[in-house]
């Protein structure tokens, strides 16, 4: 990429910083909100836009290509699109007030009901644009909750769901129509007279009551769906059982590789966020040595704040984990921004310092240069295809000796009546030697220190 494809932030010509760039549309049914609830999209027919504001032309292009790919996951025809270069958003309406113009007659000449924004509005924005096309506006944070809120199946999931779309919706509650008129006594209400009066409070009011109530009781329920989660993974460690963490960008193929390397049956789509309920399985490797691994829900550029913050419970999983398996799109146009987008995340949830192997997934389908590339950015990486099982041997010898070891050394003998502890030390330890003489078996070898513990006094 030269460096003329690289945008400018001063001295921009007028005739580019007025042009509008079509690259492709959208589609969505339009409905009503009820104030207090979530505006369920169900998008049909829509008109993406995007404002570029840095990095390559190239760069723009494929977070509209993104956009698209999210939009037609929440079921959705892309109709049209249009990408305007600018330095930075029009604080008013985004695009420019002087290109709205252009957008509502795109949308016109379409027959498109909504428009995607490839950024997060502000409320006066969302309200401008909406006011001027007259048609839908959405951003891109609601479109990521909407199809979250598509693919939450567990009670837990849910909850995180609707406590980030509220989150969301709370800063946007707007009148439609004149469902959200101020009440008011007297002859202004129509003659309630006696009870009837006083300044009242206005529908916006009621509704953001009713939300804040709302997020109370969904906060209160995940922390007890926490408790438990917490409950099981204070079993795993006195077990010394590690875990592993498959973490990554949305569709980069986590349930896919997670299906190879265990047999787990977890749904495989090629859809963003296809994975919303983290899996867990056990496994364990060549030498015996059992570990947890698990799925988790994916990442991507710009994730929205509210979910990170409603998901924290879950994201927590990957700070936790003794090794995140990273995996990252071989085959997408920009794997290296993918790695970047998701260390983001880590960064948000103070998963930086747990130790990580690159897995370069779709190896079948990844161009031979741009891996090239990464696998050359990335040292500690691993190249495979959960499709074809390419490279997987090889993953599973990295995960075997990135590992942690177990922290107490014990040389003993263990008497034969405890066959038990000794099938423990072939699931959790990492035996040195083995030998079986008169007495027991005399044992040298690392083990988690309860069971160590328990060796000591058989």
């Amino acid at each position: 990429m030269s460096d003329a494809d690289d945008i400018e932030t001063t001295g921009l010509d007028l005739a580019e910083r007025q042009s509008l760039r079509r690259v492709a549309g959208l589609r969505t049914e339009l409905e009503d909100i009820t104030e207090v609830e979530y505006r369920q999209l169900r998008l049909e027919r829509v008109v993406l836009v995007g404002v570029w504001t840095e990095g390559t032309a190239q760069d723009a292009e494929n977070s509209l290509a993104e956009l698209k790919l999210l939009a037609e996951t929440a079921g959705s025809e892309v109709l049209d699109a249009m990408i305007q270069r600018r330095q930075r958003p029009d604080p008013a309406t985004y695009i420019g007030s002087g290109k709205v113009l252009e957008l509502k007659e795109a949308v016109e000449a379409s027959g498109a009901d909504t428009v995607i924004c490839d950024g997060e509005l502000a409320p006066s924005q969302l309200r401008n644009l909406e006011d001027r096309t007259k048609v839908k506006v959405v951003d891109r944070t609601a479109l990521i909750l909407d199809i979250f809120a598509q693919h939450a199946k567990s009670s837990e999931g849910k909850a995180q769901v609707e406590l980030a779309q509220l989150q969301y919706q709370t800063q946007r509650l707007r009148g439609w129509g004149g469902n959200l008129s101020r009440q008011a006594g007297g002859r202004a209400a129509g003659g309630e007279g006696i009870g009837g009066r006083g300044p009242g409070e206005t529908k916006l009011e009621t509704d953001r009551r009713r939300i804040q109530a709302r997020m109370a009781v969904l906060r209160r329920e995940l922390k007890d769906l926490r408790v438990t989660r917490d409950i099981k993974k204070a079993q795993r460690r006195r077990h010394g059982v590690p875990a592993v963490v498959i973490a990554g960008y949305t569709n980069a193929g986590k349930s896919s590789l997670l299906n190879r390397l265990t047999r787990a049956g977890v749904l495989v789509e090629d859809a963003l966020f296809a994975t919303l309920d983290p899996t867990t399985r056990r496994t364990q490797t060549s030498d015996g040595r059992v570990y947890t691994l698990s799925d988790t829900v994916g990442f991507v550029r710009h994730l929205p704040h509210q979910l990170v913050e409603a998901f924290r419970s879950t994201l927590e999983e990957v700070a936790d984990a003794d090794l995140v398996l990273h995996v990252v799109d071989g085959s997408h146009p920009d794997p290296r921004g993918q790695v970047a987008a998701v260390r983001e995340v880590f960064a948000d949830i103070g998963a930086t310092g747990v130790p990580e192997i690159i897995v370069v997934n779709k190896a079948d389908a990844a161009d031979e240069l741009a891996v090239k590339e990464l696998l050359a950015a990335e040292p500690h990486a691993v190249l495979v295809s959960a499709r074809t099982g390419e490279g997987i041997e090889e993953l599973l010898l990295a995960v075997e000796a990135d590992l942690p070891r177990p922290a107490v050394l014990v040389d003993l003998v263990v008497p034969y009546a405890r066959g038990d502890l000794l099938s423990q030390v072939h699931e959790q330890g990492d035996i040195e030697t083995l030998e079986h003489g008169a007495h027991g078996t005399h044992l040298v070898a690392r083990v988690p220190e309860d069971l160590a513990h328990q060796l000591q006094h058989a």
